[in-house]
């Protein structure tokens, strides 16, 4: 069991550095240094991966704050309506950071005019350099636990001073580092393979664990996430996540089938 043990902000001279933040900000420069290896050794455009970076970064941080306006706390913000611009206060969902650097990095591919073919390696490097970040950030999250899950006596359950409880920040970044080592370690061979597959499949695998993981998020304390029938917002967006790119594969296989069974045809 881990003791327990919380550090929101520490001093430096008379400026207060506030932990999440600061790993939050590891977490980008990580994915950064990641995203432009990755870039050079595989002879994608510098340009475009840090184009794509700071559009996925900014369309993350309004979709995280919109969708915990929304769907977390909607009451509280219908009160209080300027205080929808503190952002510096906290108050960010995943759920929404994801679902707003998708649709941001999707603006920039057709801005750009990318044909999917030519912006699929730039998922794949994004993607597996993401989880790098993530794994940062979450490490923050687990410093000043801000996701208290149930009460557990699992070895690595934090000893909360109301009960051991498991923490979801450690676990996420346990998950996040994971699909780090095991798609670098994959990488060449799946982009060899079919560029498209390592984000569609680290996506997909982050997205099954985090609905799993969710069920394990404290739902008797004064801010324990909200439920919709039954499951968390976080669920619902991850299943569907995993629901559509699990689609999205089987179709592509499928209509390779199908366009090469039309092509013998047409040649009889």
């Amino acid at each position: 069991m881990i003791p327990y043990f919380q550090i929101n902000s520490f001093l430096v001279g008379s400026l207060a550095v506030q932990v999440w933040g600061l790993f939050v900000i590891f977490g980008v420069v990580a994915t950064l240094i990641c995203v432009l290896r990755l870039a050079k050794k595989y002879i994608l455009s510098d340009d475009v991966v840090l184009d794509m970076s700071i559009w996925g970064l900014i369309g993350g941080m309004f979709g995280a704050r919109a969708f915990h306006i929304i769907f977390y706390n909607p009451s509280y913000y219908i009160l209080r309506p300027f205080d929808i611009l503190k952002f510096w206060e906290g108050g960010a969902s995943s759920l929404g950071g994801f679902f707003g650097a998708a649709a941001a990095v999707y603006i920039f591919y057709k801005i750009r005019g990318f044909s999917w073919q030519e912006f699929k390696p730039y998922l794949d490097v994004g993607a597996v350099s993401l989880w790098l970040g993530w794994g940062m950030g979450r490490i923050g999250c687990f410093i000043i636990h801000d996701h208290p899950g149930r009460l557990s006596n699992f070895f690595l359950a934090v000893n909360f001073s109301n009960g051991a409880r498991h923490d979801l920040g450690l676990y996420e970044s346990l998950v996040a580092f994971s699909l780090f080592f095991i798609f670098i370690f994959l990488f060449k061979r799946l982009a060899k393979k079919k560029w498209g597959l390592v984000a569609g499949m680290s996506f997909a695998t982050y997205a099954f664990a985090r609905f799993w993981l969710d069920f394990l998020r404290a739902d008797d304390l004064y801010a324990s996430d909200p439920r919709y029938f039954y499951f968390t917002p976080a669920q619902w967006g991850m299943a569907a996540i995993f629901l559509s790119l699990t689609f999205l594969m089987i179709w592509n296989k499928v209509r390779k089938q199908i366009n090469s069974k039309l092509q013998i045809t047409d040649y009889k």
